[in-house]
């Protein structure tokens, strides 16, 4: 226990940490589902650096060091960009020997065309000589081919070549590779030949006194898709496997504090796992996602049917759309240009963020932005960051928007007129217009970039802004909300006061789940003839998938009594492309609970589609069997302040300054954010300043902060 400014004890319940390219944030829940934000720069050479500044900015709300309250944590979930990183800049463990079907030994370097052009904007996807297979991540010499198959029901047609097996496992084992992957065709449907690879690899092992671990795709990721199946075994011994040690000392970090809870890390489809999972890549994508759970929690406290989840950061724009409150899960993403088989929860990014370095094209004779970011360096206005070209954040600072005195609460002072003298040499000058309106510009420039992308994942759906509600987060969701949603007439416009946390908000959201998939390739036909073989089928790769869940909770000391099993498929109407996920009645299904299951998907897929384009007279097709083993863990409460007036208090202004918006300067009211009540509104032009981020509210806006701290946007 320890003592808050106020005196009174208080104990930590949870801790959620979200580690980006610019900032680390923490989020902090109290016994009571109170909650504090903390933010620091990242320190992307020693990680826990940067979360324990974080922390200690969080606690310093209750004049609390972590020591203190560390024996009260239940949660500590983390989420961050350590693993991506370490892919995106190809600087993992190349040293994999892979075995793989005869034939297909370049399947890797070939991977599928969509791999060739994904990564690339609009203008460069138009433009075949601009696409270009993505670099291997390990050498060919290193890819073995061994003889054998078997076909896509399982059967086997050409026995499985031993010599070759053993022939490829020692030519590995002298290469001195740390792991050998296999990944042969159709193994998620008979996994015979790759365990039996697995026997020889470790007879030929024992015979040459040498041990390296042999993973297996049917066991890893026992799902249809050769190529992504192929990359995600890959990665994770080349991503992965090497994060894994320095997650394991985060973690040793924590307990020499005197945390107790374990460190669990946040997954790509939302749930949280140990740093000793068995598979660690689906936390390769773990730091946008915390968001869009924050974000549902939000569509259901708030009752809002269809949401749109958008995240401004230092390097990106993310978005989520939430339909029915149903956040769908894909199954196909794409990273460090390569496609992977994981399931995810449905996210698409663009490079559009505050840290984008802005440039003049002589050719062009136009501005243009990125695809490069400053990330933690700020921009050119941070003296000490080194940085030369100007960024987005420059543009904000000359314009009056950001307070130079007060950037992380005055932790990192900015040089305006740096910022100014750069704007001026390398884009107004060149543009021959005043550095005012071309930084204008230049913010006009990236938020029309964010608003097409928000109206085109909304429009290809056959939906209009009318039908959504926007919440907007990250440290630069509240300073650019504006500009992006600009004449798109959104139901409402929702912006968290601990907006830039809230991804780390969303990590305390997460449920500490287990998350196991395996194709399944059943049909359900019109007339219910297959529905006992569905039933049995289901119930078997169930019960498989439940057992291998109960090893891992085993494994990470938890009792398997406290899990909560929840099974759900994978299914389409037979002859579509894309498929949906819905719950099943139960993992011991009957015949007629078949119909159901179908049930559930006809109106999942009525509420996020039109009724028109439904098809069961087709039959349905399960593509995947799911199983998820659900522990329960500590959630945060949205607290409930008391309605004030609408005219904010005198102490809660910061006087008046002027600010760049459209053509001309306009004088803005000041605010500080905290010390806003619940209740209160704020006419535009003004600012709302908070340590971690910046409210901007334009002439003919204004905001309305609600009962729990969150601001509704109006035009």
């Amino acid at each position: 226990m320890s003592k808050s400014k106020s005196g009174k004890k208080f104990s930590v319940k949870a801790i959620a940490l979200d580690t980006g390219g610019t900032m680390s944030d923490t989020f902090i829940i109290d016994e009571k589902g109170r909650f504090a934000v903390g933010k620091a720069l990242t320190t992307p050479q020693e990680e826990s650096v940067g979360i324990l500044n974080s922390i200690a900015d969080a606690l310093s709300h209750w004049n609390a060091k972590v020591e203190e309250v560390a024996g009260s944590v239940e949660a500590l979930v983390y989420s961050g960009t350590l693993m991506t990183n370490r892919l995106l800049e190809r600087k993992g463990n190349s040293n994999i020997g892979v075995i793989v079907n005869a034939g297909f030994e370049d399947l890797h370097r070939l991977g599928r065309a969509l791999q060739c052009w994904i990564w690339l904007p609009y203008a460069g996807r138009l433009h075949a000589r601009e696409h270009e297979h993505p670099k291997p991540l390990i050498p060919r010499k290193q890819i073995k081919g061994v003889r054998g198959r078997i076909n896509f029901w399982g059967e086997q047609l050409i026995p499985l070549y031993e010599n070759d097996v053993r022939k490829a496992v020692e030519e590995l084992l002298d290469m001195g590779v740390d792991s050998i992957c296999v990944c042969l065709l159709c193994s998620y449907m008979n996994p015979m030949h790759e365990r039996r690879v697995r026997e020889i690899a470790e007879e030929v092992m024992a015979k040459k006194g040498k041990k390296v671990p042999v993973v297996l795709s049917c066991e890893h990721n026992p799902v249809r898709g050769e190529t992504p199946r192929l990359n995600a075994l890959i990665i994770e011994q080349y991503a992965a496997e090497p994060s894994r040690q320095q997650l394991i000392k985060l973690s040793e970090a924590f307990q020499k504090k005197g945390v107790r809870a374990p460190l669990r890390i946040l997954t790509s489809y939302g749930g949280t796992i140990s740093p000793k999972h068995k598979q660690l890549i689906t936390i390769l994508m773990s730091g946008p996602i915390g968001g869009v759970i924050g974000s549902k929690f939000i569509a259901e406290k708030y009752g809002i049917k269809n949401l749109v989840s958008s995240d401004v950061g230092g390097t990106s724009f993310d978005v989520a759309l939430m339909m029915e409150k149903y956040v769908p899960t894909k199954w196909e993403s794409s990273i460090g240009r390569y496609i992977l088989n994981i399931p995810t929860l449905a996210l698409d990014s663009i490079g559009a963020g505050t840290g984008m370095y802005v440039r003049y094209n002589k050719i062009t004779e136009n501005l243009e932005f990125g695809p490069e970011s400053a990330g933690y360096r700020i921009g050119v206005c941070n003296e000490e960051s080194g940085v030369t070209t100007v960024t987005m954040t420059d543009c904000s600072l000359i314009l009056g928007y950001l307070n130079p005195k007060y950037f992380l609460g005055g932790r990192v002072p900015l040089n305006k007129e740096r910022a100014l003298k750069a704007i001026e040499e390398q884009l107004a000058e060149p543009m021959k217009t005043d550095p005012y309106s071309t930084a204008r510009g230049a913010l006009d420039l990236i938020e029309i970039s964010m608003k097409n992308h928000l109206n085109g994942m909304i429009e290809g759906l056959g939906f209009r802004p009318e039908n959504y509600a926007l919440i907007s987060f990250g440290g630069g969701g509240p300073l650019h909300v504006a500009g992006y949603s600009r004449d798109m007439k959104f139901q409402d416009i929702l912006i968290p006061e601990w907006a830039p946390a809230f991804s780390a908000f969303g990590c305390a959201c997460a449920d500490h789940s287990y998350r196991h998939e395996k194709t399944a390739d059943l049909i359900i036909t019109p007339n219910g003839a297959m529905n006992p073989i569905v039933a049995m089928m289901l119930n078997a790769t169930w019960a498989e998938l439940k057992q291998n869940i109960v090893e891992e909770v085993k494994r990470e000391g938890r009792d398997p009594s406290e899990m909560e099993f929840r099974p759900s498929v994978r299914l389409q109407y037979l002859g579509m492309l894309d498929d949906l996920e819905v719950k099943s009645p139960s993992d011991n299904l009957q015949p007629d609970d078949v119909w159901e299951i179908a049930r559930r998907y006809d109106e999942l897929f009525e509420e996020i589609f039109l009724r028109g384009t439904k098809s069961p007279e087709l039959g349905y097709h399960i593509t995947k069997a799911v199983a998820t083993g659900v522990v329960p863990v500590p959630k945060p409460e949205l607290p409930t302040y008391e309605l004030s007036g609408k005219e904010p208090e005198e102490k809660a202004s910061k006087g008046y300054r002027e600010i760049f918006w459209g053509t001309g300067w306009h004088e803005a009211s000041i605010w500080e954010m905290e010390l806003l009540q619940s209740g209160n509104v704020v006419d535009g032009p003004a600012v709302i300043e908070a340590p971690a981020t910046t409210l901007l509210v334009p002439p003919g806006y204004s905001v309305t902060l609600d009962e729990h701290r969150i601001f509704h946007m109006e035009v």
